[in-house]
């Protein structure tokens, strides 16, 4: 897996609110991406939180004043050990020019826990456990 540093919305981000955004936005052409493989992987295990759940949105404008979600995905507490991947495996359709990561902490907010997230090209999601 070769993650692109252009196309990177969060690099070892941690998270310690109850609702963030990735460190990123990405700027991609409107209309749709077709078969471009993302992946959303714990780089540092998480404690407390009870699920954390990750949202791709976009939208036409980079400050996302009108957003859309295309896709989430929730992992529990026990899931969330380094390594682990959320099984989104490629951008969905519905791309509108601007693209982020919402995350969402439910329970306990965490003292420690890392993700790194973005574009890649290509991904083995079949090893998510």
């Amino acid at each position: 897996m070769l993650l692109d540093l252009q196309n990177l919305f969060s690099d070892n981000q941690e998270l310690r609110k109850a609702s963030e955004i990735s460190d990123n936005t990405v700027k991609f052409s409107k209309g749709e991406i077709t078969y471009l493989p993302f992946i959303a992987q714990v780089t540092e295990a998480f404690d407390n939180l009870t699920s954390l759940k990750l949202e791709i949105e976009t939208s036409d404008s980079e400050d996302f004043s009108s957003s859309n979600v295309l896709v989430s995905s929730t992992l529990a507490l026990a899931e969330l050990k380094e390594g682990a991947k959320f099984p989104i495996s490629y951008f969905p359709k519905g791309n509108r020019g601007y693209m982020r990561l919402k995350y969402t902490i439910e329970g306990t907010l965490p003292t420690k826990g890392k993700i790194t997230a973005g574009a890649v090209m290509n991904n083995d999601i079949s090893n998510y456990e």
